[in-house]
């Protein structure tokens, strides 16, 4: 294709996008079963926020995962370098346009167009036909410029260029959404799509190559000094060989450092995903201790195993080389046998340390969990409990401690000593009867003990990446949950349901919002349910109080009504669809709510990203707007204008500290800038004076169409 053709040809439209994504997905690798392929809605063709979401929702529907963003002049080259695949959305004024990018190879992107063809465009034209929307307004001022100040014709190009990038550095060029495969998805393909076994493989073949180099170098070197003389000739080609090994030696640590990022960034964002969907439930009974033991077995594993792993594939390699060398030295029928026997005596050690440790590691993380749970409560120690009980039972988990420390101390002194120097004494009691019975040239007795001395680096090596691999195994067992819950199903819904038809201030009141029908749900570790044969009907623009005794079953029927929890039995009808066919995402989009001030959280982040991480982000200028309006009616001027940022300032634990009222406010105001068709605020209010309160609930019965309030009697 040459670079004048109308790049124009290949966008995609607005209504054409369900085909572009699953045409792309397919041509990428990622989509290898037939789907469904979604039809978009014209209610959300023109409309830039819904179609987002709609894209957001479909790529969904295939079983994949997307990440959007925002590519900006200043990124456009690093975007078609890196991108794919890929959809770009074109900057403009009009109906949008789409470019589906599949890869690039050198200079040039590989581009699919409506005609389902893959099409070679350069780089450099690509780029051109992407900036040119915000490049055209600034073309003539630019240029006047340039011949004002009598640039020379030869620079005028790289002048311009360069005049452009400066006032267009920031300057957004159109949003993109990168295609990738769930992080639940299966771990080996991901694997195989971060094209790691390949380079495992080349890890591998690069290893025995640098170890076949260096015995023919040391070969060659000991030849000459057995034979007592060296030739100018031999001494060339031992120099030559250890040259050779420099590069090899270079391109392992590239690939270890290439795997090890690349397996360490899936198993992160795995178990980050995992984490995520875990029930409500299964958080709730554990403490911060275990949630930061958790933390700090997932570096374990990701470190540990990595490390770990590559050592144990180095010393294999050098155990195969050090197996070949006795083969072919003297006690050739011997040696070999006693390598293999100690090695199994090295694996029955690590399965010795291996039992020692799995009982540390577990004393280790009980008292971790304790302290924290210790630290964290602090407080309600000093004042409730009575000082001498403070310290109660730490001397014995200490002592417990140190015991178990000492018995996996002697553990691993065993293991890292006994089995290279055991090898060595073996190794020459093996060589013995070869030295003494039998007639072996200085050759073949140089050769055995090279490879003794090859085997004793090898299992030097061997016996560090066992420890490394049973230490990942051992952390291994207490994140593998999170590993597994990233692969547990979750409901997608279908893409023509999933965005809601109309914004929540456009909603017809008294329109049928949310039934339920014969409701029941019982907590896991409850013999009787919490709801049980619960009926409701709500409308759009109603205002419903809902009052009872603690633990009576408000803010479960609250999780219910967000979709935080599904009902064992009964029905429950959103516009009249089920959650199954709206999918959770589509549901949530539908009802917000603020849950009760111990299950809410303000993240270390500034005031705006608390306000708005349920909304968009990064948010446009008129959320921004909307969200400074809203605070203002909830009586949060003044601590705007006290935060040197104002909602820029970072806030929450290691940020600007916020009163238990203002957090109230904060969640509400969250809840409301979602602009889902009803709000449920589960005891917002609790921690408001009369005046804030009156000025609270005047903003919330204005923003909210349909609106829920949980509160004691």
């Amino acid at each position: 294709m040459c670079v004048t053709q109308d790049l124009l040809s290949l966008t995609w439209s607005s209504a054409e996008l369900g085909q572009a994504l699953e045409a792309l997905a397919r041509k990428g690798g990622l989509l290898l079963r037939p789907v469904q392929i979604p039809v978009v809605p014209k209610t959300v063709v023109d409309d830039g926020r819904s179609l987002r979401e709609w894209i957001d929702a479909a790529v969904q529907w295939f079983g994949l995962d997307v990440e959007a963003g925002t590519v900006s002049y200043d990124t456009v080259n690093d975007f078609i370098c890196r991108a794919g695949p890929a959809l770009l959305q074109l900057p403009g004024d009009g109906a949008a346009k789409f470019f589906a990018l599949i890869g690039r190879k050198r200079n040039m992107a590989s581009l699919l167009g409506p005609d389902l063809k893959v099409v070679q465009v350069p780089v450099d034209a690509l780029r051109t036909a992407i900036v040119s929307s915000v490049e055209n307004p600034l073309e003539r001022e630019v240029l006047q410029l340039i011949q004002d100040l009598d640039i020379p014709e030869r620079r005028r190009k790289g002048a311009r260029s360069a005049i452009l990038r400066e006032r267009l550095r920031s300057e957004p060029v159109g949003r993109c959404w990168l295609l990738r495969l769930s992080p639940g998805a299966s771990f080996l393909r991901q694997v195989r799509q971060a094209r790691l076994p390949e380079r495992l493989l080349a890890l591998v073949v690069t290893n025995v190559a640098e170890y076949v180099l260096w015995i023919l170098s040391w070969w060659l070197i000991g030849r000459g000094a057995l034979e007592g003389r060296f030739d100018r000739g031999w001494l060339l080609a031992w120099v030559l060989l250890l040259l050779t090994i420099v590069p090899f030696r270079l391109l392992a640590s590239w690939l270890q450092g290439v795997i090890s990022i690349g397996a360490a960034s899936l198993l992160k964002e795995r178990l980050l995903y995992g984490a995520l969907r875990l029930a409500p439930e299964e958080i709730r009974h554990q403490g911060a201790g275990q949630f930061l033991g958790q933390v700090i077995e997932s570096e374990a594993v990701e470190s540990l195993a990595l490390s770990g792993g590559f050592l144990t594939l180095t010393a294999a390699v050098e155990l195969l080389a050090t197996a070949f060398v006795l083969s072919r030295g003297a006690g050739a029928n011997l040696l070999p046998l006693l390598l293999a026997g100690w090695i199994s005596l090295a694996l029955l050690l690590g399965y010795r340390y291996f039992s020692f440790r799995k009982i540390w590691t577990g004393h280790r993380l009980k008292m971790t969990h304790d302290l924290i749970e210790r630290m964290v409560g602090h407080r309600t120690r000093m004042a409730q409990e009575a000082h001498e009980h403070w310290h109660d039972g730490e001397d014995e988990a200490l002592a417990r401690y140190l015991e178990m420390s000492q018995s996996i101390d002697r553990a691993t002194v065993t293991l890292m000593a006994v089995v290279p120097r055991g090898w060595l004494i073996l190794g020459l009691m093996g060589l013995t009867p070869a030295f003494v019975s039998s007639p072996n040239s200085p050759v073949t007795l140089a050769i055995a003990l090279g490879g003794i001395l090859l085997g004793y680096r090898a299992l030097e090596s061997f016996t560090r990446g066992l420890l490394n691999l049973v230490d990942a195994a051992i952390s291994w067992k207490q994140v593998s949950g999170l590993f597994k819950a990233a692969a547990r199903p979750q409901v997608v819904g279908m893409p023509t349901f999933a965005v809601p038809r109309e914004e929540a201030n456009q909603t017809t009141d008294g329109r049928n919002l949310i039934e339920g029908h014969d409701l029941v749900f019982r907590y896991q570790n409850r013999g009787e349910p919490v709801l049980r044969q619960c009926s409701l009907s709500v409308s759009s623009g109603d205002r419903i109080l809902v009052e009872g005794s603690s633990g009576g079953g408000k803010s479960t029927l609250a999780s219910l009504l967000v979709g935080m929890r599904t009902q064992q039995s009964g029905l429950l009808l959103l516009e009249g669809l089920d959650w199954q066919t709206l999918g959770l995402d589509g549901w949530r989009r539908r009802v917000a709510s603020a849950p009760q001030f111990h299950e809410n959280h303000v993240l270390t982040e500034t005031f705006a990203f608390n306000l708005l991480m349920g909304r968009c982000w990064p948010p446009s200028e008129a959320d921004l707007r909307e969200a400074f309006e809203i605070c203002g009616e909830l009586g949060l001027g003044e601590l705007l204008q006290r935060m040197p940022a104002g909602l820029m300032q970072v806030v929450g634990e290691t940020g600007w500290q916020l009163s238990h009222g203002e957090r109230s406010r904060l969640y509400v105001a969250r809840a409301l800038l979602q602009r889902a068709r009803m709000i449920i605020l589960d005891e917002s209010f609790a921690a408001l004076d009369p005046e804030t309160l009156r000025r609270a609930l005047t903003c919330v019965m204005k923003r909210a169409s349909t609106l829920m309030v949980i509160a004691h009697p």
